[in-house]
């Protein structure tokens, strides 16, 4: 159509019916370049407004029978294989060197679409922060190699304010596990005070993969993880997030940590968790005063931490035992020995609290009351349900394997029923039964014939003696 539209104007141009400059208004191009195609519409008409290239094959296009063995290539044995996929393969594997692009587009061509379905993107609108400091708080924990080889890969636990942008609490630890989260949340209850929600992921730190008891199912209640139950008891929400995206803040405070916080532990020399809290403690003032941000409303939504509460009742593991009747629970296949308390000689059979605090400590209660307390063994890392008591606190342990005897087969000799058992004489019974019967009948039948034949007699008698007599009567009742 362009050039349709050309060879009418620059017609015009010929006819004198249009001046160079309106013929270059017109076709939206200089008057140079107007001149020049009146110089080849003068000299070979219509065809030489065609572009030189047309019909031209590009320098750069790939040789037929390079594309064909693509094309047959990808038709036999890389169906399934997306685009990027199949060129790695052809320039490994049979040493052709082609674009992506080229590739796809052979394929196209070829009628062969690429395997791999890709889902357009959902629509996702920015959430804007809240109003008020201690609203809202992000966690999340990111496992990186912190001290660049100078130590092991660590995991860092944190906890970032969605109004301010400042990092409330943080903790280095040796994997992610909930008592980095309980260490960082007592920091932040303890120092600026309770939040009112918290938003995290759906991991099984947060959300308990657990059924649910048929207690609970009466009682209307869900499963918690350790966790969930320590904000149950706060009056900390949890919400619970569904994408890493919708925690945008925590994501992205990973990404200026691994630049930022990296540089100040290699300056640091940091080599170990210890080392690495210690620098992170003088690291977060200096970052929240650099990328901390006013929030919209002045006051804080924090609350502050009631002093009639102690921290350990609540920052701590929760677990429930019952006493067996030696005065001892188990955990962690160990036996726990329960002294005698002043309410009680013996706790058998009692239901009580096992508190798992977070320096080791294992602490028995029952109503509320503490009954003895277990220390831990030197060195023993923090986990949930997981035990060692210090020397001289366990009543038994368990055996090694080496150590168990092992388990004697039960031979069990097949019984023999006597000759005499009514098993052994269901045959014979039911012959002897048999027979019975048929003596019984036959005891029947000929009972029958005796009682059809003084009928008989007695019809006769009345026939010809007459019904009047009494001795035929008392005669037939002799015979009846």
């Amino acid at each position: 159509m362009n050039e349709i539209k050309r060879v009418y104007v620059l017609q015009q141009v010929q006819d004198h019916l249009l001046t160079g400059r309106q013929a270059a208004e017109r076709l939206r191009i200089s008057l140079r370049q107007v001149r020049r195609l009146i110089a080849r519409y003068r000299q070979h008409g219509a065809p030489g407004l065609v572009h030189g290239n047309r019909g031209r094959a590009p320098h750069n296009r790939l040789e037929e029978a390079l594309r064909a063995r693509i094309r047959a290539l990808a038709q036999a044995d890389y169906q399934d294989y997306n685009d990027s996929h199949f060129t790695e393969e052809l320039a490994e594997q049979h040493g052709l060197k082609v674009s992506r692009s080229s590739v796809r587009r052979i394929r196209r061509d070829a009628g062969q679409k690429s395997p791999r379905q890709r889902r357009s993107p959902r629509h996702r609108s920015r959430r804007q922060r809240k109003e008020q400091a201690g609203m809202l708080l992000q966690t999340d924990g990111s496992r990186h190699d912190w001290l660049e080889g100078r130590g092991p890969w660590l995991t860092l636990m944190a906890y970032i304010d969605d109004a301010t942008n400042q990092v409330s609490g943080a903790t280095f630890r040796d994997e992610e596990d909930a008592a980095g989260y309980f260490l960082g949340l007592r920091e932040i209850c303890l120092t600026q005070g309770i939040p009112a929600a918290i938003y995290a992921d759906q991991h099984t730190i947060f959300q308990s993969p657990t059924q649910a008891t048929l207690e609970q199912e009466l009682a209307g209640e869900e499963p918690k993880s350790q966790l969930g139950r320590l904000l149950d008891e706060l009056g900390i929400e949890l919400i619970a997030a569904r994408s890493p995206q919708a925690k945008g803040r925590i994501e992205r405070l990973w990404q200026t940590f691994q630049d930022r916080l990296v540089k100040a532990l290699r300056e640091a020399g940091a080599s170990n968790a210890e080392e690495a809290n210690q620098v992170l403690a003088s690291f977060l003032p200096k970052f929240n005063q650099r990328f901390g941000v006013e929030p919209a409303q002045g006051g804080t939504a924090y609350v502050p931490w009631p002093k009639e509460y102690r921290p350990e009742d609540f920052f701590c593991f929760k677990h429930t035992r019952t006493v067996t009747n030696d005065n001892t629970i188990p955990f962690d296949g160990h036996r726990l020995q329960i002294p005698p308390g002043p309410k009680r000689r013996s706790y058998a059979k009692a239901k009580v609290e096992v508190l798992q605090h977070l320096d080791g400590r294992l602490e028995v209660r029952y109503q509320g009351h503490s009954l003895v307390t277990f220390q831990p063994a030197p060195n023993q890392p923090l986990r949930v349900k997981k035990f060692k008591p210090a020397p001289g606190q366990v009543t038994s342990q368990p055996k090694r394997a080496d150590e168990r005897p092992h388990p004697v087969p039960d031979v069990r000799v097949p019984y023999k029923p006597a000759a005499n058992h009514p098993w052994r004489r269901y045959g014979l019974n039911l012959k002897e039964g048999h027979k019975d019967g048929q003596e019984i009948a036959k005891r029947k039948d000929e009972q029958e014939s005796e009682f059809l034949l003084a009928r008989l007699l007695l019809g006769v008698s009345r026939l010809y003696l007459g019904d009047g007599c009494g001795q035929d009567d008392i005669f037939a009742d002799h015979l009846w």
